[in-house]
């Protein structure tokens, strides 16, 4: 079952990348799409085995590499964590198929964009399944490579082949360092294998490693250079330029990529890794600060885009920013728990931007929109939820002990809110940026109510903006494309209130079962439910499962927390608060000042140039590398190419040898008595030669 589940989508790849031509369209469809939906049913059933059946293995299916002391197997590897993975994986990528089946059903070329998708899938799968960092290492390049080729798929369109290389060289830059960590792991460990290393990290805290002219704990290098790795994958501040240009490929592409798999493969990195990080605070306080920095950073910027579709792609950045902040704190579970509700909610609304520039002919710039509740309602509905998750509409009642009533909300609620609480919690235990983080992540829940509910008005309220011919021939989208939505929208609604006593509530350390720590910083995470925990690991401190001995001190670290003590009530419902007020701000600019916000741009303003420009982040980065790197080049061409290597290389040498060989031809007199006393003479340098050797010895 699991061979299938991670090797079908390849071959279903295969089969519709060679064959596409032959088989047609449809079939190449039928394959791509059955496979995949295949591959998502045998996960769901392989998580129900392994998370509540307590089936945990590793598969092995073969010796990869073999040298030495450098021994590479390829297997499978199923627990808890990469099961989650795969549910998230798999049930996204179906969708996204059975989406693209209406979405690109008159492009020419969609056996080729159904066989990237499926490619994607499979590279995907087999990075959240290893069992080694090699393996991970290799999913992690498979998924570059199959984004390079979705984002620029429509290649004849210069703005996605520059997107696509984009993409390709930021990530490049970050696999760089993901390379060189891995290196690292295997100098200081003498293994590549999760066991070996997570095994000896305790022997090791002392071990430091030689770096840029420093001595610097090995862990805490490792952990940095594995992050720098995740900071290109999932899209984090200085690496994150490559994500909002991505845009350019189809939609179906933004939803599957940047919303709930490629991107997200850096917080499962963060995650995996959780022994590695849990010794290395310094590194965890990096993330923190990044994840922090991202967070606030993409909400900012958020306000300001038109394109709907660069909107929603800030959104993700943010929201990845959330994960990894409370990764960083040691929120491990709550990190997951956010990633797999982010899945649903991001790829609703991704896929209903997609509709809605289905309905519009292509249009794209949400200044050219209004109205469309009234033409595209189901469209409309389905938004409306998307943004209900996204913003974490909910109300805390059990928390706060409102009579008998549960905590109600939206997928999104459960886990946002998890996170801010328990970086408030965090900070309160000395965590370092964990107060930081609490703020940073109010903050940005403000703003991301705020950019939005104004894509909603922006889009389905007011007057249409557009052209009144677009407008009447607006429409929802066909049944393979609204069944998607509706799969997804149920997902955004129920996801979070059913998995939260899994994710991070009472349940969660039987439900981990050591993949990840069953609970961290106590309440703040599991909803008050801290008392029925059977694990609270501090974060700093190994997991109680890793070092048995430990455990107690670690359990003593949140049991105040299992007695009872929860977050201010002011603290569990400032998400809410935030919320409420970036939705009556957007309803005040948008609804009842109407025009307010177009006002605004037009004034322009330093503060708004400066958000509309995205901090002039690709500004800064085209002056200094770009332009740096083609100044460099010129250099080295103009100079050392055309002036000494051409000139006393292989082009000055080439001259002097055709200068020599036009002298040396005019010995060629034609006369046969000329050659035979050249001749004589090679003869008689060849005799003294040989008697000179004789002579010598």
């Amino acid at each position: 079952m699991a061979v299938l589940i991670v090797f079908g989508p390849l071959f279903a790849a295969a089969f519709a990348g060679l064959f596409g031509n032959y088989i047609g369209h449809r079939f190449a469809q039928s394959v791509t799409t059955g496979f995949v939906v295949l591959s998502a049913l045998l996960s769901i059933l392989n998580f129900f085995d392994v998370a509540y059946g307590g089936n945990a293995q590793t598969i092995h299916l073969a010796t990869w590499m073999s040298v030495g002391t450098f021994d590479v197997s390829w297997a499978i590897k199923l627990d808890t964590l990469s099961s989650v993975m795969l549910v998230v994986v798999t049930s996204v990528a179906s969708l996204v198929h059975i989406y693209s089946w209406g979405y690109m059903a008159h492009d020419p070329h969609r056996s080729r964009f159904f066989a990237y998708l499926s490619l994607f899938t499979f590279a995907m799968l087999a990075l959240v399944t290893a069992d080694n960092f090699l393996q991970l290492f290799f999913g992690w390049e498979g998924v570059g490579l199959a984004s390079y080729l979705l984002i620029g798929f429509w290649y004849k369109k210069k703005s996605a082949n520059d997107a696509a290389i984009k993409a390709f060289v930021t990530n490049r830059v970050g696999d760089f360092g993901f390379a060189i960590g891995i290196m690292a792991l295997f100098l200081v460990f003498g293994s590549v294998s999760f066991g070996d290393v997570f095994g000896q990290i305790g022997d090791h805290t002392a071990t430091t490693l030689a770096f840029a002219g420093m001595d610097i704990p090995a862990i805490e290098l490792i952990g940095f250079l594995l992050f720098i790795g995740a900071m290109g994958k999932s899209a984090q501040f200085f690496l994150h330029v490559w994500l909002p240009d991505a845009m350019e490929g189809p939609t179906p592409v933004s939803a599957l990529i940047h919303a709930a798999t490629m991107v997200t493969a850096g917080v499962f990195l963060v995650c995996r890794c959780f022994p590695i990080f849990e010794a290395a605070p310094n590194a965890s306080a990096f993330i923190t600060v990044i994840g922090a920095l991202t967070a606030f950073f993409a909400a900012t910027v958020g306000l300001a885009q038109n394109d709907i579709k660069r909107v929603i792609a800030y959104s993700t950045c943010s929201q990845l920013g959330y994960m990894f902040f409370a990764a960083g704190l040691g929120l491990y579970g709550a990190a997951m728990f956010h990633l797999f509700t982010h899945a649903f909610f991001k790829a609703l609304l991704f896929l209903g931007s997609g509709s809605v520039i289905h309905g519009l002919h292509d249009e794209q710039d949400m200044r050219k929109m209004g109205g469309l509740y009234k033409m595209m309602p189901a469209t409309w509905i389905m938004m409306l939820i998307g943004t209900l998750a996204l913003t974490g509409v909910g109300l805390p009642f059990a928390t706060l002990g409102v009579g008998f009533l549960p905590d109600l909300g939206f997928a999104g609620f459960f886990s946002k809110d998890a996170i801010i609480e328990g970086a408030y919690m965090a900070g309160q235990q000395g965590i370092a940026f964990g107060t930081l983080a609490f703020w940073v992540g109010v903050i940005a829940a403000l703003l991301t109510s705020f950019y939005s509910w104004r894509l909603i008005f922006m889009t389905f309220n007011g007057t249409f903006r557009g052209d009144k011919h677009t407008f009447d021939h607006a429409h929802d989208p066909p049944w393979t494309m609204m069944g998607a939505l509706v799969v997804l929208a149920i997902g955004a609604i129920f996801a979070g209130g059913l998995m939260k006593n899994d994710f991070i509530g009472g349940n969660s350390a039987h439900f981990w079962n050591e993949s990840l720590p069953g609970a961290v910083h106590g309440p703040a995470v599991a909803g008050g439910d801290a008392e029925t925990h059977g694990e609270v690991v501090a974060h700093g401190e190994p997991a109680a499962h890793e070092q048995p001995d430990n455990g107690h001190a670690a359990a003593d670290e949140g049991e105040a927390h299992a007695t009872g003590e929860h977050p201010p009530v002011w603290v569990i419902l400032a998400p809410f608060v935030v919320t409420l007020v970036g939705f009556l701000a957007a309803i005040y600019a948008y609804l009842i000042n109407v025009g307010m916000g177009a006002r605004i741009a037009a004034r322009g303003g330093p503060i708004h140039s400066l958000l509309y420009n995205k901090w002039y982040v690709d500004e800064i980065y085209h002056f200094i590398f770009v332009r740096g790197a083609k100044g460099l080049g010129d250099v080295f061409w103009k100079f050392f190419d055309v002036r000494i290597i051409d000139g006393f290389g292989p082009n000055g040498v080439a001259g002097m040898t055709f200068a020599a060989a036009k002298r040396i031809a005019k010995a060629q007199s034609g006369y046969v008595y000329h050659y035979a006393f050249v001749m004589l003479i090679g003869v008689l340098g060849l005799t003294l030669w040989i008697l000179a050797g004789a002579g010598g010895q």
